[in-house]
């Protein structure tokens, strides 16, 4: 059943101390300094969906903060999503500030200090969440708090219209749909923290130093029939699709440059008097490529030439490998 707290009935004098502990109740222990002399009514209508709290709230101008000694007081720690739905709000926390319109949406952390101004009348729902229960690095959500996030576009229009379609439907969920829907929403929001820090990357010059950091850990593990873009995004920290963003500008695939330093070490390997204990199937396998068939394939398709031939001759390729696969 939802909880409603509601100062419409009480007088102007009662609102204050009445609202800031129905804030508190419906959220975390939070500061507010309500910026009218007679406080417009508020009303905060919460329902619990499994591990997440929705809340909407209407009231008037005011500032909600949170500062150490509440932190300390009570370090329940939440991730809170909330979509602005009147009014806008200012909003700081890690060092940044940002100014939330309507249909925009903002992530809090609720264990780190924070600060949001209403000047107005307004509206937003909130949807509060464990911090443990989303699989995001500290640091990466630490980037994106107070930021404003349009619900028009990419994932985030994904995360905007499924919470906003989450608070219609939560009154007909039973507790096991309310956790499935809840985790579902916190994929969608791990997704676009991904998203949006994958995009400042791909900004930055330190790619180039991640693209060489990336290439070393390949050439070491050539021989590795199982490398894979899964596996090597993991060993690097990264996600894959940011793995495969860093290769675009070499017009490569990540596949390709592997299969390319792959048939370049058999390459030369064949000349070389271990070639002749191993022989051409060794060699391929020394180098990952676990199918004899399939490295003769990709070799002569790289070099215009069988391997035996290669190794028999020891003449000129007739082309570099094709890197573009």
């Amino acid at each position: 059943m939802p909880t409603e707290l509601s100062t419409t009935s009480l007088s102007a004098a009662d609102r204050a101390e009445c609202w800031h502990e129905a804030v508190s109740r419906a959220f975390v222990p939070m500061a507010v300094n309500l910026l009218e002399e007679e406080p417009s009514p508020g009303k905060i209508v919460s329902r619990q969906l499994g591990p997440v709290r929705i809340s909407r709230v209407q009231a008037g101008p005011q500032v909600v903060s949170r500062g150490r000694h509440l932190i300390a007081k009570d370090d329940r720690r939440s991730l809170i999503v909330s979509l602005q739905e009147r009014g806008s709000a200012i909003k700081e926390q890690d060092g940044r500030e940002a100014l939330i319109r309507p249909g925009e949406f903002s992530l809090t952390d609720s264990s780190h200090l924070f600060r949001k101004k209403l000047d107005g009348g307004f509206a937003f729902t909130s949807f509060q969440f464990p911090r443990a229960d989303l699989d995001v690095p500290e640091q990466d959500l630490r980037a994106l708090t107070a930021t404003a996030f349009t619900g028009n576009e990419g994932i985030a229009a994904l995360v905007a219209t499924y919470l906003a379609r989450m608070a219609r439907e939560a009154g007909g969920l039973d507790e096991a749909v309310g956790r499935r829907a809840a985790a579902t929403a916190l994929d969608l929001v791990a997704q676009l923290v991904d998203e949006r820090l994958e995009r400042a990357r791909a900004r930055t010059p330190r790619n180039a130093a991640s693209l060489e950091r990336v290439k070393d850990h390949i050439v070491r593990n050539l021989y590795d029939p199982d490398l894979s873009p899964a596996g090597i995004a993991a060993a690097n920290f990264m996600s894959v699709r940011f793995l495969h963003k860093l290769f675009q500008p070499e017009g490569v695939t990540v596949g390709g440059w592997i299969r390319t330093q792959r048939l370049e070490h058999c390459r030369r390997d064949l000349l070389r008097p271990m070639a002749g204990e191993l022989g051409v199937a060794g060699v391929a396998r020394r180098w990952g490529f676990a199918n004899s068939s399939h490295f003769s394939r990709a070799f002569r398709a790289a070099y215009g030439m069988t391997p035996r031939d290669w190794q028999l001759g020891g003449g000129p390729v007739a082309q570099r490998p094709a890197v573009g696969a």
